[in-house]
């Protein structure tokens, strides 16, 4: 493979359009629809379209590169068989297309893999072997073993048969388009989609802007366009791990240099509510990687900075482990700016609770931590729910005018990822302590009405309540109650009307919440 030097050259760019159109992908790929995306478009004021490359057999568009680059092998090269490194995608492309041309395959895998696409590389009948942490270390092994055995290795982006591949999801987008488009934005990780669909947009309408989108973490042509030159990235997150790449490609760079307006980078919030925002739209639960576009789409029109035409996203994959959802769940309220947390300093004493509560004025509670650590202060880990990051400025501002010492955590990653679940722990003030578990119907307001109901006779020692959008809220809540006065706190929590648990002798309780009393 040559090593191109600066942007590629207009013959290149003509090469790539003249194979993507006569490219036989679609022996193994389906055209996927360009769909206009209602909730989102009305939402945002513009009109946003989803190319639905989640679609695909393989849930990814990379069935398009890999097939173009094997279809085309010698019968020598078939014999030889083909090996690939790849987190997931390639490597589910590169086996469809060798079972289709009927060629052993070896797919190299980091060991970070989601097992989901580890299993359906497997089920594709190629065989896979997991090395590294890392899509780099996977790649070495790669090269290794295709050195060794003499197989074929089938690159991931910096190809040109490759990138004239996925160069045919821009000639669909370029055909199936509705009325003027103002920019497609591409998730980019070794740039082979970028290129490609920047090749043939350049060279059929060279009017619309193609804008490649890295996660915060994992940014490798942003550097490289910046400094003209393939910059590698020390540490690549993993979350958007279908994007995962240290470095970009040679061959992608050039193009991109040549074809590609401008890269947008995105944090991991901002994906995760880009992924509710394509399920809102579908019902489809993209990657975090397939929802990058998405993502760089709202934070261009936040910024004012497209134009009055379509704006077209390529949701690039859809092969995300179902246990990741619920940290994409969580993530996603924050990434919409839907939802702030603060810590909150409030008078230690019978009441305080009500009074906080009322002093929000209204607003929903998503979050309620709190664990007595002392007699004078007591320090509230709250959720709120808000509309935008200025509406979570002015419920900051109005706690501090009502006297509360606020800390605004919306943006601390500690306080987002961990201390939220560990307020607290052992205390050594609290004394005579009942814990109990309450459900209530979750209610707006509900909370208040709960430590209405409450009133002021036991004090509290301990409370957690979190709002998941159920039926029924459910809170525990420790009580400072002599044995003396048990009896009549059983009555009290009978008059309550709330279903309750007593949970004094859990062992959950018992390891890390009770008191040494």
């Amino acid at each position: 493979m040559n090593r191109p030097d600066g942007a590629a050259t207009g013959e290149t760019l003509d090469g790539l359009l003249r194979d993507a159109l006569a490219s036989q992908v679609y022996d193994v790929a389906r055209e996927t629809p360009l769909d206009l995306a209602p909730r989102l478009s009305a939402r945002v004021g513009r009109q946003i379209f989803f190319k639905r490359e989640d679609l695909q057999r393989t849930f990814s568009f990379k069935v398009r590169g890999a097939y173009h680059r094997m279809v085309r092998f010698t019968s020598d090269e078939r014999g030889r068989g083909v090996v690939a490194a790849s987190a997931g995608n390639h490597a589910q492309g590169v086996a469809l297309a060798a079972g289709h041309l009927g060629i052993r395959a070896l797919i190299v895998m980091p060991r970070t893999t989601p097992a989901i696409k580890v299993d359906a590389v497997r089920a594709l009948g190629a065989e896979v072997l997991l090395d590294g942490d890392t899509f780099a270390d996977a790649a070495a092994r790669a090269r290794a073993e295709a050195q060794a055995g003499g197989a074929v290795l089938v690159h991931p982006f910096d190809d040109l048969d490759v990138i004239a591949g996925q160069a045919t999801v821009g000639i669909e987008i370029i055909r199936q388009r509705v009325g003027p488009i103002d920019a497609v934005y591409v998730p980019v990780g070794g740039g082979g989609l970028v290129a490609g669909i920047g090749a043939v947009c350049n060279r059929v309408l060279p009017g619309v802007r193609v804008i490649g989108v890295e996660p915060m973490d994992a940014d490798g042509m942003s550097r490289s366009m910046a400094a003209g030159r393939v910059v590698a990235v020390d540490q690549v997150g993993m979350f958007a791990d279908g994007v995962a790449v240290r470095e970009v490609g040679q061959h992608t760079l050039a193009i991109a240099l040549a074809t590609v307006d401008r890269i947008v980078r995105v944090d991991n919030d901002e994906i995760c509510a880009a992924m509710k925002d394509v399920f809102e739209d579908t019902r489809a639960i993209v990657e975090p990687a397939g929802a990058l576009a998405v993502a760089a789409i709202k934070r261009d029109i936040a910024a004012g900075l497209t134009g009055p035409g379509g704006q077209v996203a390529v949701l690039t994959g859809a092969n995300v482990d179902f246990d990741r959802l619920r940290f994409v769940a969580e993530r996603a309220e924050f990434g919409e700016a839907r939802e702030a947390i603060f810590g909150v300093a409030v008078p230690e004493r019978p009441g305080a609770f009500r009074e906080f509560c009322a002093a929000l004025d209204g607003r929903v509670i998503t979050e309620f931590n709190y664990r007595l650590n002392q007699r004078d202060d007591a320090h509230i880990f709250v959720g709120l729910r808000v509309s935008s990051r200025a509406d979570a400025a002015e419920a900051a501002r109005q706690l501090r005018a009502r006297g509360y010492d606020t800390t605004d955590l919306s943006e601390n990653e500690l306080a987002k990822l961990h201390v939220r679940h560990m307020v607290g722990g052992r205390s050594t003030h609290v004394s005579n302590e009942r814990v109990c578990r309450f459900a209530f119907p979750d209610r707006p307001s509900a909370l208040s009405r709960f430590l209405d109901t409450l009133g002021e006779r036991w004090n509290i020692s301990l409370f957690h309540y979190r709002n998941h959008g159920a039926d029924f809220g459910r809170v525990v809540a420790g009580f400072e109650v002599p044995e003396r006065d048990m009896p009549s706190f059983r009555a009290f929590l009978d008059a309550l009307g709330h279903r309750y648990e007593f949970e004094d002798g859990n062992p959950a309780y018992r390891l890390f919440l009770a008191s040494s009393d």
